[in-house]
């Protein structure tokens, strides 16, 4: 592509180009020339480029991006290749598969509209097809690629790149193979080739070549001496470029072209490769299982390492081999019943159990003007991600300043997830879009909505206007005695939509659980009027610490009577205040010198938040220095340490004594096993010693 987004950086270029007019002059007569040293060699390379040079296609590109509560438009360009008499054209999802229109140019000129066919973003492959109806000249026959072999592909072979650099006329440059199995390096991490949620390099391993690409080339293809395509160029590191297998990318297009989706299997793990300090040089480490997923009921744990899945050997002793198994896994069929062979402490076992479909890790955006955001789906994979149930709601993902949803109070955020407006439960996006058109129709007039949203585990309402509405700014909260739960102000707006009007108060979001709030049966939504007979005096949103203010004049353990509102019905709860919770700066903490981190106890609000199981044993990585060894290992801020050489870290002094001997025994190796998110990893630290 030659916008932002553009996968190729190369720096230096050998490229044989066309000018425009000698292409719509040639037509089919005239091909480019290399001038090489011996006939043979040029009689190589007319074969080459006669056989895929007149399928090759300019793909200019309308595209959308989310930005600011708008999808923004851009234009792109970037290669393609025609791969079947109907006007099929192989390409990379990041230049076709986010499109709102698409203009091919063909090898001798002519222009044709194109649409998409399907897009998939994993492999980082997209098939549009040319609108044939609409070329002036019907009858004439379109040129087609054929596929050659990968797996036939060998080190040292002489390859040509053909596509569209920067968006100019067709070229071709020539090269060698250089690797036939290139990942991204871990030198570039924590830098990965991240496609609308989904990690290429989980799937793909490139073909490594020297002949030179640009910006724009991604989609073109690598074309072997017989003029065959053998990859699909769509990355440069360096002065390499890296193309998508031809196999792979086959096998994707025709399912693509077929169902214009890819159907892949899913099991759970999260695998790594084998640590240098385990004995053994079979199989691949579990870093992690995914809860409720079919590895986890199968009872595979993280530590375990499999040997085996579905009667296929597994090895991986370095990151170059995780996309083996990582496709062995996603190409099993759907619902397919397979046996995992493993060792667990030493020892042989095996589970069985059935894949499931994996579908996409993210919805596309779709803009909602009206609420001044834009919004996605959930998909099986994301709402793992943020630990839902079902895949039921709205996630918000960008807003505009200014507009309706960053407006109201409270207002809406990136991430806040839109579960019923007006009283309606909202599936979809499309539900969504629908009930705002049956709402906003005809009308001129600001119109408000009551809408429930989630955020951080918490249940919140807001009124949104179809317009704009002050907005205010919440004070921080004081501490003494405590409250375990949280609420938010019973607004103006929001007591009116409740049927309440005029009355004030606030409303409950979440209930800690564990804690007095819950054992007196406090529950989310309950609204308070009074505490102790004294009104919460409630009613703007700037009034959100009027109730924390009311209780720490209390003394902790004192016990509190709420008038309260549950379901229309007035109740009374009697409440035991407990002491305030340390905040981040009281909490206990420790910095390495020689490892360079800091270490710090989590806090309650740190586990609120992460949805950590109160039994939960570990500390939080609070800081990492730059270029330290931790770094290195892959460790990141915010990351939760559950053990350290398979020794348990549930507090500061038990780390700061395992790390200490570690230190005194200088150990090459020193494994930490974190949690970060909802995936458990294992990341060695080798650090050099001074002597």
């Amino acid at each position: 592509m030659t916008f932002s987004r553009s996968l190729t950086f190369v720096a230096v270029a050998l490229s044989i180009a066309l000018s425009q007019q000698t292409l719509l002059a040639a037509e089919n007569s005239q091909l480019p020339k290399l001038t090489l040293d011996t006939p043979a060699e040029q009689n190589v390379i007319d074969k080459a480029i006669s056989k895929v040079y007149p399928a090759l296609v300019r793909i200019d590109a309308v595209i959308e991006e989310p930005s600011s509560g708008r999808m923004i438009k851009m234009r792109g360009a970037g290669s393609g290749a025609i791969i079947s008499k109907e006007g099929h054209i192989i390409t990379n999802h990041h230049v076709a598969g986010k499109t709102k229109r698409l203009i091919c140019r063909l090898f001798d000129g002519e222009e044709i509209p194109a649409e998409l066919i399907g897009s998939d973003k994993l492999a980082d492959i997209a098939i549009i097809k040319l609108d044939l109806p609409a070329r002036r000249n019907k009858k004439k026959a379109l040129n087609v690629a054929e596929f050659g072999d990968s797996d036939k592909v060998r080190i040292g072979d002489t390859v040509f790149a053909m596509g569209c650099p920067a968006a100019v006329s067709q070229s071709v440059t020539k090269g060698i193979m250089s690797n036939t199995k290139m990942i991204m390096p871990e030198m570039f991490w924590p830098m990965t080739f991240n496609l609308d949620g989904e990690n290429v390099g989980e799937l793909v391993r490139w073909l490594a070549h020297d002949a030179v690409i640009f910006g724009g080339n991604s989609g073109g293809p690598l074309v072997n001496t017989d003029g065959e395509i053998i990859g699909i160029n769509e990355i440069g590191l360096g002065s390499l470029g890296g193309a998508i297998p031809s196999n792979l990318a086959k096998s994707v297009a025709e399912q693509l072209i077929k169902d214009q989706m890819v159907k892949r299997s899913w099991i759970g793990l999260e695998c790594q490769p084998i640590l240098k300090s385990m004995l053994t040089e079979n199989g691949i480490l579990v870093a992690g299982v995914i809860k409720d997923s079919p590895a986890d009921k199968a009872g595979i744990m993280a530590g375990d390492i499999v040997t085996e899945f579905d009667g296929t050997a597994v090895t991986c002793l370095i990151p170059d081999d995780i996309p083996i198994f990582n496709k062995l896994v996603l190409c099993t069929p759907v619902a397919k019943k397979v046996t995992v062979k493993y060792l667990r402490n030493g020892r042989e076992s095996s589970a069985e159990l059935t894949t499931m479909s994996r579908g996409k890790a993210a919805e596309d955006d779709v803009e909602m003007s009206e609420w001044g955001m834009t919004a996605r789906d959930f998909t099986m994979l994301s709402a793992i991600e943020k630990k839902r149930k079902t895949a039921e709601g709205v996630l918000v993902q960008t807003l505009r300043e200014g507009g309706p949803a960053k407006e109201a109070k409270p207002a809406l955020n990136s991430g806040d997830i839109i579960t019923t407006v007006n009283g309606k439960k909202m599936k979809s996006v499309n539900d969504l879009q629908k009930l705002t058109e049956k709402v906003t129709k005809d009308s001129e007039v600001q119109i408000p909505v009551t809408v429930s949203f989630e955020r951080d585990t918490k249940e919140y309402m807001t009124i949104i206007k179809l317009g704009k509405s002050p907005d205010h700014d919440r004070p921080a909260t004081g501490k003494k005695a405590w409250l375990p739960a949280a609420t938010q102000v019973l607004t103006k707006e929001l007591s009116k939509a409740l049927l309440m009007e005029g009355r004030k108060g606030v409303r409950v979001t979440k209930v800690y659980k564990g804690h007095s709030a819950e054992a007196a049966g406090m529950k989310t939504g309950d609204i308070l009027l009074k505490i102790d007979d004294e009104i919460i005096d409630a009613w703007e949103s700037h009034h959100s610490d009027v109730l924390t203010t009311m209780i720490k004049q209390y003394k902790i353990g004192s016990e509190v009577v709420f008038d309260a509102i549950r379901d229309e019905k007035p109740i009374k709860l009697t409440v035991k205040l407990e002491e305030s919770q340390k905040t981040n700066d009281e909490l206990k903490s420790y910095k390495d010198e020689k490892f360079e981190i800091t270490l710090r106890e989590l806090s309650f609000d740190d586990k609120v938040s992460r949805e950590l199981d109160e039994k939960f044993q570990g500390i939080l990585m609070e800081r990492i220095e730059y270029g330290s060894w931790v770094m290195l290992a892959h460790a990141c801020l915010g990351d939760l340490l559950i053990s350290i050489d398979g020794k348990p870290t549930p507090d500061i002094d038990s780390a700061k004594e395992i790390l200490a001997e570690v230190a005194d025994k200088k150990a090459r190796q020193m494994v930490l096993f974190v949690r970060r998110g909802i995936h458990t990893m294992y990341l060695e630290v080798e650090p050099v010693w001074n002597k």
